[in-house]
């Protein structure tokens, strides 16, 4: 049986997921209302449910996954707005689910990233910058930093990738084991 708060996590994750899904395909822009809105429903959640120890595992949860993001987000791998994104989805799931989130956000995004790739004939180009990523990981080498392309298009809007990841990844984790 599904828990309170694992049904009104859901809730909100689904009504975030719609909103941020339509912004970032059609604007390639995550509002900041929606995710401020989404911390502070994280925050009282998991408070009304789990009293203070639910608010202090919202807080880590929002840290651990802002740092997540922002580590992608200094490689020029994130937007500020993905990364805003994941804290205020931390605060929803909670810290002892940010990192299975993130594993799933991750792979998410790959399918999103293979198919846009496809889609968009830039199989050579993507799998170049993704070569050159790597390469820069060895010694004497330096990771490069990508700067975003002009037509916008050709950019995944990764906010779709992370609200579905965590719809996906509070399923598998939390509803699946009720």
């Amino acid at each position: 049986m599904l828990t309170p708060l694992t049904i009104a996590s859901i809730m909100l994750l689904v009504a975030l997921a719609v909103v941020i899904t339509y912004t970032d395909v059609r604007y390639r822009r995550i509002p900041n209302k929606f995710v401020l809105a989404a911390l502070i429903g994280g925050l009282v959640l998991n408070t009304v449910f789990g009293g203070l120890n639910g608010l202090l595992t919202s807080l880590a949860g929002c840290a651990v996954a802002f740092v997540l993001m922002l580590a992608l987000h200094i490689f020029g791998a994130m937007g500020a707005g993905d990364v805003k994104l994941f804290a205020a989805i931390g605060s929803i799931i909670g810290l002892r689910m940010v990192l299975p989130t993130f594993a799933v956000i991750l792979i998410t995004g790959l399918v999103l990233a293979v198919y846009s790739m496809i889609r968009g004939g830039l199989v050579r180009a993507t799998l170049f910058g993704v070569f050159q990523f790597f390469v820069g990981f060895l010694p004497g080498w330096q990771v490069p930093r990508f700067a975003a392309p002009a037509d916008r298009r050709h950019t995944l809007p990764y906010g779709v990738a992370i609200t579905f990841g965590s719809l996906i990844s509070i399923v598998i984790f939390r509803a699946l084991r009720a």
